[in-house]
This record gives C-alpha cells, sequence and structure tokens, in this order.
C-alpha cells in the first residue's frame, strides 16, 4: 500500500499507525532520501529540487517493489515515472484542511518548497491535486480525526478488497 497526499498531512504518522494494524513494515521514502543524502533542505540548496526528485524517483522504484506501508513525499505525484509505478497500486489520498493543516507548515526550514506557509502549502496542493488524484484509488480527509481511526478505515479498505486495481 502505498500513501499520497500533501505535505504535513499526517502520512508518516498515519502510516505507521496502518502498518502496525497490518503487522507490516512502514517505509517512508522521505527518510530513506535523507538517511542516503543528508538533510532534504540541504538537498534542495545543494544539489536543486530536480536532483532531488531524481533520487526520490529511484528510492520510490526500489520499494514499491516490496511490501508493506509505503509513505511517499507530498511532491513524488510530480514525477511521471512515479506516476506510472504507482498505477497498479493501492494507493491511497489523504486530504487536508487548509485550517487543520496551518499550523503544521508555518514558516520551518524542514520544508523547503513551504517558505511561505500556508500561502506556499496552498499553491503546491493546487497544482498537484490533479496528480494526486489521478494516483489515488481512494481518498480520506484526515483533518481533525485521531490517527488510529484513519488508519482503522484505511485498513478496513484494503481489507474488504476495494482496492484492487
Amino acid at each position: 500500500m502505498v500513501l499520497i497526499g500533501p505535505p504535513a498531512s499526517g502520512k508518516s504518522k498515519i502510516g505507521r499507525a496502518i502498518a502496525r494494524q497490518l503487522g507490516e513494515e512502514f517505509v517512508d521514502t522521505d527518510t530513506i532520501i535523507a538517511q542516503l543524502y543528508g538533510p532534504i533542505p540541504e538537498i534542495f540548496a545543494n544539489h536543486g529540487e530536480a536532483w532531488f526528485r531524481e533520487r526520490e524517483a529511484e528510492v520510490v522504484r526500489d520499494c514499491v517493489t516490496r511490501p508493506g506501508v509505503l509513505s511517499l513525499g507530498g511532491g513524488a505525484v510530480i514525477t511521471k515515472s512515479i506516476r506510472q509505478e504507482l498505477k497498479n497500486l493501492p494507493v491511497v489520498l489523504f486530504l487536508i484542511s487548509e485550517e487543520a493543516v496551518s499550523h503544521r507548515v508555518a514558516k520551518s526550514d524542514k520544508r523547503p518548497l513551504l517558505s511561505d506557509g500556508l500561502e506556499s502549502w496552498k499553491t503546491l496542493v493546487d497544482a498537484r491535486m490533479p496528480w494526486y488524484q489521478e494516483c489515488a484509488k481512494y481518498e480520506v480527509d484526515v483533518s481533525h480525526r485521531p490517527v488510529d481511526d484513519v488508519a482503522a478505515q484505511v485498513v478496513s479498505w484494503l481489507e474488504e478488497g476495494d482496492s484492487h486495481v
């Protein structure tokens, strides 16, 4: 199972809960990239977004072949090869309201593409939403919901067999 969605939508936190409920491994591509190449803000500063997206595509291509719950970075879907990798997989899109995410995207050095906080986030989400929806087999609004409730909903969808592509 693959989790996609906007930055700060809870993919990692909820993904860990989903993996726990399924008894599977959880993998976060941003974590792998940081382990291999250093902190993501430094990658953007030193190599640029294009270089980062190339490394991200390599990591995703490797990770989608393994079982478990995989969380992709918020911008992974902008890369065509990644969207192709997701075509035949159970992909869940996390949606979150501006109000629910606003405190998470306040100006931070952790998210290089969100320099203007919520305004940057809204611009990114608007631009990426067609790709998110192209890839998603299931959508869930995570706004103001307990992590375990969202995880249970996703696990239920997966176990009911609605995830067949």
